[in-house]
């Protein structure tokens, strides 16, 4: 036993994993005890995640039961026993339910269980599937067991059925009886929880088995079981059901729950689709159109086959359903019309919603085959309809169904009325609104009149459903008319139906309403009724809000409110707006019943002869009405009074206006009917025109209106108005209506009526009448909305006009809230209804449009067109469906089989037919109107797939077409079923992005939405994370929107399907929309509710008041429902988030910000970082900032930072950050010790103001760094590893960042930080960002590390220079050029530092790798010089950098460069600052450059003792063994040794001078410069410098063109001086051939770019010798374009072409200019052809038409760019033949651009031309092909020329080609050409020609004489050596062997005056810059003669103009077309003489 006390002594969990049984046995022990005793949130259960599988796999058996209980006991209480689930629960079923003991079973069973109540149900259930795959039926059984049990405690919400019944049939089938028997309980219980559902899957298993279960199910008790075990998330459910089981089983609350708690299982959902069309018979569709009818009927079974599948894959079904419903339609054989119709029923039972697009196709096929009476046909189609009407909804069919109401066949109506009554019971109130409702009550009140009994029935069938599902308060409206016999059969059918959804509608209630109250009058409700009534429609308010109880009634309603009058009848009257109904009474009883209420005097003198008596008799009569009780207040017996003769002819207008005033009150204060209404209109109206009583009139019209309603009224008056001649009543009355409108709304109104006396009006003589008409039209407006103009089309434009006029007045205007008439809202107005009524208005107008049925001219005939194989076919199809459409105007919705051929269309591979079709499906919404909802399935969706097309113009069309279908159908038919999820699954990124944007346009003005939206959320999330940016960003955007109307929790859980690290990111992208989300948009708050106060019920206040809050937005009661939304929308979001609330107080507080902003806390720093190493608090570290990370900043920063800052620090809008910060800026010298004391704090925040969006912020977020890192600087701070480690990784983030200044910025931080962090440990945070997937990031990155490298030497390199140098080298390789560019940059530098050993550090680089980076090595051209001596002590070496430079300070940042140039120019200031010179000058930067050149230039005498070792004394003993070959183009001279060992750094020293911002030291420079280039014997010592010095000089370019020339103080003469001094010896460095030819490419890039910038600059032009500057460029474009090597000029053009046709900012300008070159080059190909590298030139053109394909190239706005490359490919291929294939060898991927293929296409063309290979080219240059072109060839040629000279822009350059062309061709004939033209143009040409060659013999003449120029004298070199150079090029070919040799032969030739003709050429994007902005500003004046002579030389040259003035001429013959220059001119001409005389010949 003595090792027994070995493992006693051992900690718990020690003794867990123990060897030894006993040990661990005593562990688990112990660990149960300890477990049951351990607080849930003790960090000691973290210790044993990890040994809680070993717990219940123990080996040992007696242990591992002791195991499980302690499992069982951690997983219950340890707050983290979630992180275990997956392989415990493994483990229970791999290890325990094996087991022979029934204990372990149990254990393991509970532990499952426990998992799952700890919201682990879903991994739990994963394990115990895999488990029923296992070999072992112990476990199988088990786990079948544990998945019942779970079930049955659980409940199917919490256990997911669907996947245990797809394994259910299988586990029949095993061998073991103890697995069935186990499946066979399982059944039972899942049956006991979805009942029926359960069959169909389980239809094919045994059939023995299949009755035992039906014997078993049948047992299943029906009581709807409950869940009786909770989840720890349910606890308050809990709670209640132990309160139920306490009060004895079920108390009446657990009735609601169990409604909820028990969904209902579709069993639909769990079954697996079928895929189905590819298993149709091959020769399906043929025999389906066989003649015999057997071969049909073969082919339905087939199908009928496949259908009975319960569950189809969805696909294209339309052929199918096409066939099936033209068999259902047309064939004469009955029984396959039934059997097709078996098929649809089965298709559309199959395919549910997806089914849905082709239901409109089918319907009326169906309906009108309802005519067969065979039963069992009948039989058929009822099924087939009944399934397809599931698939859709009553609204989609509506118009199909109501057309065939009015069939004449009783057949027919019966079955659709039949139809219509099945399909009323599958809706709700919701989905049957009243704008539903009404046609088909319309339609079926005729159908119970009909003469056929079955009908009769069947309408009243149909109506009793109706009355059922949607509450007898919006049927009765539309059953005013019918009498009470038909009313009570409606009723009695009411009481007989049985709905689907269960009845809800609160039937009690109903009946109520319904029992007619006893009296004469057949009132719906009397008085007595009135309070029952009242409670009885409160009731299905509740439970039904749906029912749409408060709108007022629609026109078709007899409405007299039952006299609802003024504020008295305010709560009285039920809600229904009841009718009051008053039979006509004679006159007799009227007398009687007035003499009742009247003062009898009173009544004898209404008809005295005296006018006083009158008087006082109405005055009685007012007086009497005025105390009468309303309800004894006998109206029509009053009024009839009044009438009583004189009546409305009364003469005497003071009694008549009494007269009118009585009316009113008798219509305000009695009940007031129709009846009495009749009785005084007409007298009402002839009084409106009155001029002293029409005020009374209309007065009383207004009163007659609130009693008997507007629509009603309106419609009265209007008639009788009309029916009269008297206009100026007409004109009143239309005024009164006007104004009518205003007060009573519009809804009711029948705006048919009001139209056509509209018209009538418009029409009138009477100017008053018509603007009257003009007036009402402006108000109808604001109600209608622009459909209104439709009905006006066809007046007189001048009419129009005036409507026009109006209608636009009314733009912008709302409709004002109703004030009248509001009553009869005020008691139950639910929302719905109000909005329901609202949008009635606007689609009552559009249905009232006379539309056209165009069914008919939609041929078969068109049909076939629009589909025909040819594209113009289709076309003329398309068009003449534009026609039909234009035409008719408004259409109905019939357009029989143009859906599908429109569909067809939408993909056609012509993308011009495409948008043409896009365009009428547009044209077809607005034709149609709302009624195009029934094609959005087949048709709209479609559309939205065109948006993924990859044209931008297309998708544009698509989406105008969208926008344009959604305004008339409303989202709901988009969002409803798979289809749009299924468009967004598709991985196009076009299409995703599109949709995106629109869901998220159209989503936040929805108020609901379907709940299919949830199908689209997983492809959301897949787009959250799409390859694509732009698709990232949209996806994004969408967020909150779908999450306010899905909720945060559904979204959520949608992303348990994703991967894990999936899952995090796009719940952390959640979790930032939750706070983003917009409320959703409230329903438009009408006035009314706000009038009624107090009346409105409970439910309604909440949008009152929000409406309040909101201001007017929400009160606009519009009748356009999406305005009225929208406006909703935008004062809710501010309400509901209370943004603006916050900022209140701070206004308050701003006395309190007194006193300092940082408090400082003793060791509040210290304490800080104790907290987060001992995990206290979160460590500052993540991808995004989550809320959690901003709380505990929040926190700590509430000690030790002022609390108003600390609100604005955190406050919700950026313009607060701002301030924060403004004020930290201000504080920040005066609070040091603060700062530092929150230094950390402040870092950390400033990070979280790194992932804001908004610029501003970041700006000033940088500028606060700059000052806050001076400041630590200045105290000597050392930043700590916290503090380093929390900020330094976000602030290289931004080093990515696209703007540059932003990157700029973050530089000079990183800059400044070295100060106060050692640059080793910054070195690997840099490191880090390398990694980023943000190419500016590594790009950036990479360049730091040069720098770090570069002044602090290789010591800095972590964590060891080796690995590194590795790192950096990866990147060497990178997809993006930038980033390849910086990282052979960064290791050039190293390589400066350390020399050849950085190759040994570098290790293998892959071959293409190597060689890009010894190039690179080899142009930077230098030897290392010895590392820095600064490596030891980096900081105080830094600090005293930043003194020693402080003169430099003053000249500005070089860092305006942007990234590229940055580039470019590291290694060439690597360069110069080895060899001492400095040619840029940084203060952000203080590293960079050491010398301090202010010094050098004040000690001129010791400047070159001071240069530092230059490299080529070092080699000199190296030189001396070699023999150096006969010079072959000059002696060396003799001076060349010593002059090179100090002009080496004297050269060096005054180029960096040349880049000067001081313009005088610049110019000095140059003037040096010059006098070196002019001296013959001097000149090559520049050889070696040319790059050096060219960028230099275009540095000073941009320097001026940025800075200069923008600085006021600056007199521009310097300026002049300056550019002059630049051009000349510019000009005088390209007269020396070898010289120029060693300019590289991208050096000759960038001076082409300064050079054609300088051209087009428009201030040089105001400039006083502007002219002359522009001139000379002129002159030196032409220099460099002949002199430098022709290979490099030519790339350079090709490269800066490409940039600037990419370069969106660039002006068209430019890229001519440049074209101009390349055309100058192209004529120049003849001569250089021979010393091109063409390999090198093919290379770039592959390139460029790789960047720009020929398609990109046509969408050009200028045709220059093809021309001039396909003009540059001809002379190549015409000067080289059919060789130049083989110069294709620098191409990796020949197939990435279409060179080679048009190489190929001119090659034989000019095979085709030559007709024989024999003189295809010869050495002297091919010009003789050109004479053998054909004769159809020739034609060609001049009708292009002859296009161009006819064209406008190009006119000039076509008679220059012409020109050219008749001086090759003298014999060519150009009479035909011109014979066609007028005379004018004729002479025109005549004249062009005659012009050019006057001008073009001028130039000749001057070129000649002239000679050479007096400026270039000295320096012409003589004309021999252009052709020796030229071969010497190419004997240099190809150079092999390592590069070192390479670089020492370089430099040996270079010594001994030989050309190194063949450039290196740098990778094309160190090519790719832009203007660089060094900031400087200086002056000084000199070097006045150099511009007098450049001044001569340039009037010579004055041709040569490429002014921008003149560039729009555009002529390649006129602009660049003189001699070459003065050396090359006699060569020039002498050729020129013998191609004239060739072409003679």
């Amino acid at each position: 036993m003595g090792d027994d006390s070995e493992w006693m002594k051992l900690p718990i969990d020690q003794k867990c994993e123990h060897k030894l049984w006993k040990a661990r046995l005593n562990g688990y022990e112990e660990a149960l005890k300890l477990f049951q005793k351990l607080d849930d949130k003790s960090p000691e259960w973290s210790k044993y995640l990890g040994l809680i599988k070993k717990f219940v796999t123990d080996s040992n058996a007696v242990a591992q039961l002791k195991g499980l209980e302690a499992a069982l006991a951690y997983v219950e209480n340890a707050h983290v026993a979630g992180k275990t689930t997956g392989e415990v629960a493994s483990g229970v079923v791999n290890k325990v339910f094996n087991q022979p003991k029934a204990r372990a079973k149990e254990l393991g069973l509970d532990i499952c269980l426990m998992y799952i109540e700890i919201e682990k149900g879903e991994a739990v259930q994963e394990e115990l599937l895999k488990g029923l795959d296992n070999k072992n039926p112990k476990i199988i059984v088990a786990c079948i067991e544990t998945l019942r049990k779970a079930l049955s405690e659980f409940g199917s919400k919490i256990i997911s059925l669907k996947p245990i019944i797809k394994v259910l049939p299988k586990l029949f089938e095993s061998r073991e009886k103890a697995v069935r028997d186990e499946a066979k309980l399982l059944a039972v219980e899942i049956y006991r929880w979805i009942r029926d559902a359960l069959r169909p899957p389980l239809q094919n298993i045994n059939s023995v088995q299949l009755k035992e279960l039906e014997e078993e199910w049948v047992k299943v008790s029906s009581a709807a079981p409950k869940q009786t075990r909770f989840l720890r998330s349910q606890q308050e459910l809990k709670a209640k059901f132990e309160q139920q089981q306490a009060a004895g089983g079920d108390a009446d609350g657990g009735d609601d729950d169990e409604e909820e708690a028990v969904p209902q299982v579709d069993a639909y959902e769990l079954l697996e689709a079928v895929e189905i069309l590819s298993k149709l018979p091959k020769d399906f569709y043929e025999k389906i159109e066989a003649k015999k009818w057997q071969e049909r009927k073969e082919a339905l079974e087939a199908v009928e086959l496949l259908v009975k599948n319960p569950k189809l894959e969805s696909g294209d079904y339309a052929d199918l359903v096409k066939v099936l419903k033209k068999v259902v339609g047309k064939d004469t054989n009955v029984m396959l019309v039934a059997l097709a119709a078996k098929c649809l029923t089965g298709l559309a039972s199959g395919l549910r919603k997806k089914f849905g697009q082709y239901a409109g196709h089918v319907v009326p096929t169906i309906l009108e085959k309802f005519k067969e009476k065979k039963p069992q046909v009948v039989q058929a189609l009822q099924e087939a309809i009944d399934a397809i009407f599931l698939t859709t909804t009553l609204q989609n069919i509506s118009e199909d169904v109501l057309a065939v109401m009015d069939n004449k066949n009783p057949t027919i109506k019966q079955q659709t009325s039949l139809f219509i009554a099945r399909s009323f019971r599958h809706c709700t109130p919701s989905t049957l609104p009243k704008s539903l409702l009404k046609p088909f009550c319309a339609a079926l009140l005729k159908h119970i009149n009909d003469s056929a009994p079955e009908v009769r029935d069947a309408g009243f069938e149909a109506l009793g459903t109706a009355l059922k599902v949607a509450g007898e308060k919006a049927v009765n409206p539309f059953l005013a008319d019918v009498d009470k016999l038909k009313l009570d059969r409606i009723k009695e059918c009411a009481e007989k139906v049985e709905l689907v959804y269960g009845k809800k509608t609160g039937g009690a209630a109903e009946k109520k309403e319904g029992k007619p109250i006893a009296g004469k009058t057949p009132a719906f409700s009397g008085n007595g009724g009135d309070k029952e009534t009242k409670d009885a429609a409160a009731k299905p308010l509740k439970k039904a809000p749906a029912a749409k109880p408060g709108g007022p009634p629609k026109k078709g309603k007899p409405a007299a409110a039952a006299g609802v009058g003024g504020a008295g009848a305010k709560g009285k009257k039920g809600p229904e707006t009841k009718e009051i109904f008053e039979s006509e009474l004679s006159i007799e009883v009227c007398e009687e019943k007035a003499a009742a209420v009247l003062p009898a005097s009173c009544i004898q003198q209404l008809d005295s002869g005296n006018w006083k008596e009158r008087l006082a008799c109405m005055e009685e009569f007012q007086k009497a009405v005025e105390l009468m009780e309303r309800s004894e207040m006998p109206c029509q017996a009053l009024v009839r009074m009044l009438a009583k003769k004189p009546g409305w002819k009364e003469t005497n207008f003071q009694v008549m206006q009494m007269k009118l005033h009585i009316v009113a009150l008798i219509a305000q204060k009695g009940n007031f009917s129709k009846t009495s209404a009749q009785v005084v209109l007409d007298g009402l109206v002839d009084k409106a025109g009155d001029v002293k009583c029409g005020s009374n009139a209309k007065e009383a019209m207004t009163a007659i209106a609130e009693a008997c309603q507007l629509p009603w009224t309106a419609e009265q008056v209007v008639a009788m108005a009309f029916s009269q001649k008297n206009p100026k009543n007409q004109s009143e009355t239309l005024n009164w209506l006007s104004n009518a409108i205003k007060e009573f709304g519009f809804s009711g109104l029948n705006v048919k009526a009001f139209i056509s006396n509209v018209k009538t009006a418009l029409a009138a003589t009477n100017p008053a009448v018509r603007t009257s008409a003009i007036t009402l039209l402006g108000v109808m407006y604001l109600y209608v909305g622009p459909s209104l103009r439709m009905f006006f089309e066809d007046e007189k434009p001048a009419l129009l006009s005036q409507i026009d006029a109006e209608f636009e007045k009314m733009q912008g205007q709302t409709a004002p809230a109703p004030t009248r008439g509001i009553s009869r809202h005020s008691v139950g107005g639910g929302d719905d209804g109000e909005e329901e009524e609202q949008e009635e208005v606007g689609n009552d107008v559009v249905d009232l449009l006379p539309r056209t049925d165009i069914g008919d001219k939609i041929t078969a005939e068109l049909v076939s067109k629009i589909g025909d194989k040819n594209w113009k076919i289709r076309k003329e199809g398309l068009d003449e469906v534009t026609s039909i459409i234009n035409e008719a105007k408004f259409i109905e919705p019939n357009i029989g089989e143009l859906p599908a051929a429109l569909k067809s269309r939408l993909n056609d591979s012509n993308k011009i037919l495409v948008q043409q079709t896009l365009s009428i499906l547009q044209q077809l919404a607005t034709a149609m109107g709302p009624n195009i909802k029934q094609h959005v399935k087949n048709l709209g969706i479609p559309v939205i797939t065109v948006l993924g097309d990859s044209k931008n113009n297309v998708r544009a069309a698509a989406l105008a077409t969208v926008n344009a279908w959604a305004e008339q159908t409303g989202m709901k038919e988009w969002l409803e079923g798979e289809d749009l999820s299924e468009e967004l699954k598709k991985e196009n990124p076009f299409l995703r992005q599109e949709l995106l944007g629109w869901l998220a346009e159209k989503l936040p003005t929805l108020r609901s939405v379907p709940s299919d939206l949830l199908l689209c959320v997983p492809h959301l999330y897949s787009c959250l994370e799409d390859r694509n940016g732009d698709v990232r960003k949209k996806a994004q955007d969408a967020l909150p929107f779908f999450m306010m109307h899905l909720g945060f929790e559904k979204m959520a859980k949608a992303t348990s399907k994703l991967k894990p690290t999936s899952k995090d990111q796009v719940l952390a992208m959640l979790e930032k929309a939750k706070a983003n989300m917009p409320a959703k948009p409230a329903p438009p708050a009408k006035a009314s509710s706000r009038v009624a106060g107090g009346a409105a019920p409970a439910k309604f206040q909440p949008a009152s008041a929000l409406a309040e809050d909101s201001g007017p937005n929400t009160m606009e009661s519009k009748p356009d429902p999406k305005r009225a939304k929208a406006g909703g929308t935008s004062s809710k979001a501010k309400g509901v988030q209370g943004k603006k609330v916050l900022s209140k107080p701070n206004l308050k507080e701003d006395d309190d910000k007194s006193g300092p902003i940082f408090i400082i806390v003793p060791n509040g720093k210290e304490q800080r970082m104790k907290d987060e190493k001992g995990l206290k608090v979160l460590k500052w570290n993540f991808t995004t900032p989550r809320d959690e990370y901003i709380e505990q900043l929040k926190t700590q920063m509430s000690s030790c930072v002022a609390k108003w800052l600390q609100d604005e620090m955190f406050h919700a809008d950026f313009q607060h950050h701002n301030k924060a910060l403004a004020v930290m800026i201000e504080h920040l010298e005066s609070e040091k010790d603060g700062v530092i004391s929150c230094l950390d704090l402040i870092l950390k925040w400033v990070t979280l103001r790194f992932f804001d969006t908004n610029t501003s912020v970041l700006m000033k977020t940088l500028e606060y760094l700059k000052l806050l890192f001076n400041l630590l600087g200045q105290e000597e701070y050392h930043l700590t590893e916290n503090e380093a480690s929390s900020f330094i990784p976000y602030l290289i983030l931004k080093v990515g960042e696209p703007k540059d200044v932003i990157r700029r910025d973050v530089r000079a931080i990183l800059n400044r930080m070295c100060l106060i962090y050692p640059a080793s440990k910054m070195f690997t945070f840099i490191m880090e960002g390398t990694k980023s997937k943000n190419s500016k990031q590594r790009a950036e990155c990479l360049e730091e590390l040069g720098c770090l490298v570069e002044s602090y030497g290789m010591n800095v390199c972590q964590p060891t220079p080796g690995k590194a140098l590795k790192e950096m080298a990866t990147h060497i390789g990178d997809r993006d050029n930038t980033v390849r560019n910086a990282a052979l940059n960064t290791i050039v530098t190293v390589y400066n530092v350390h020399g050849d050993q950085v190759f040994k550090l570098i290790g293998n680089l892959s071959e293409k790798d190597m060689s890009m980076l010894e190039e690179r090595i080899k142009r930077s051209a230098k030897r290392p010089s010895a590392a820095p001596v600064r490596q030891a002590e980096e900081k105080p070496q830094r600090t005293q950098n930043i003194s020693a430079n402080a003169s430099m300070l003053r000249k500005g940042p070089a860092e305006d460069m942007s990234s590229k140039l940055k580039i470019m120019y590291r290694t060439y200031r690597i360069q110069n600052r080895n060899m001492g010179s400095h040619s840029e000058t940084t203060h952000t930067v203080p590293r960079e450059f050491q010398l301090d050149l202010d010094e050098i230039e004040n000690d001129n005498g010791t400047v070159r003792c001071e240069m530092p070792a230059l490299v080529q004394h070092k080699l000199d003993d190296i030189f001396e063994p070699v023999l150096i070959p006969e010079p072959k183009i000059r002696a060396v001279s003799p001076h060349f040794d010593d002059m090179h060992s100090n002009t080496a750094s004297t050269i060096n020293f005054v180029i960096s001078q040349v880049a000067s911002g001081d313009i005088n030291t610049s110019i000095q420079a140059l003037a040096q410069i010059d006098e070196v280039l002019r001296q013959e014997d001097k000149a090559e010592a520049m050889s070696g410098h040319i790059d050096q010095f060219l960028i230099a000089t275009f540095m000073q370019l941009r320097l001026i063109y940025n800075t200069h020339m923008a600085d006021e103080k600056l007199d521009k003469d310097e300026i002049v001086k300056l550019y002059s001094c630049i051009i000349g010896s510019m000009i005088s460095l390209f007269q020396i051939e070898s010289l120029a030819r060693e300019a590289s490419t991208g050096v000759l890039k960038d001076l082409m770019h300064g050079l054609i910038t300088l051209m087009l600059d428009s201030r040089v032009e105001d400039l006083e010798e502007g002219e002359q500057v522009i001139r000379s460029v002129n002159l030196l474009v032409v220099k460099v374009l002949e002199k430098s090597d022709q290979t490099n000029i030519l790339s350079a053009l090709l490269v800066l072409l490409q940039d600037s046709l990419l370069a969106t900012a660039s002006s068209p300008k430019f890229s001519e200019l440049v074209m101009k070159c390349l055309w100058r080059m192209v004529r120049l190909l003849p001569e250089t052809i021979n010393s091109i590298n063409l390999d090198r030139i093919l290379l770039d053109i592959h390139i460029f038409m790789k960047v720009f394909p020929k398609e990109k190239l046509k969408q050009c706005k200028s045709e220059f760019p093809i021309r001039t490359l396909k003009t540059l490919l001809h002379t190549l291929c015409k000067l080289k033949g059919p060789k130049i294939l083989d110069h294709l060898t620098m191409i990796d991927n020949k197939n990435e651009s279409e060179l080679e293929a048009h190489l190929c296409r001119v090659m034989k063309h000019s095979m085709n031309q030559t007709g024989s290979k024999a003189d295809k080219d010869t050495e002297k240059g091919a010009s003789h092909i050109e004479e053998k072109a054909s004769k159809a060839k020739v034609n060609d040629i001049l009708a292009e020329i002859f296009k161009k000279i006819g064209s406008k822009e190009n006119t000039k350059e076509g008679l220059a080609e012409l020109y050219e062309y008749k001086k090759k061709y003298s014999d060519a004939d150009i009479e035909p050409f011109l014979k066609n033209s007028s005379q004018f143009f004729q002479s025109y040409v005549e004249r062009g020609l005659r012009l050019i060659e006057t001008e073009r013999e001028g130039k000749g003449r001057i070129a000649a004489s002239t000679g050479i120029s007096p400026q270039m004298e000295g320096t012409c070199v003589p004309a021999s050596t252009h052709t020796v150079s030229s071969s010497i090029g190419n004997t240099n070919g190809e150079e092999v062997g390592p590069s070192v040799y390479l670089e020492r032969l370089k430099i040996l030739r270079q010594r001994c005056g030989l050309d190194n003709a063949k450039e290196d050429r740098p990778p094309l994007t160190s090519l790719l810059s832009k203007p660089a902005v060094p900031t400087v500003a200086s002056s000084t004046d000199m070097l006045h003669s150099k511009l007098s002579q450049l001044r001569e030389s340039r009037e010579q040259y004055q041709h040569l103009d490429l002014d921008s003035n003149q560039t729009h001429s555009s002529g390649i013959g006129t602009t660049l077309a003189s001699p070459s220059s003065a050396a090359a001119n006699i060569d020039d001409l002498k050729k020129r003489l013998e191609r004239i005389k060739s072409s003679r010949k």
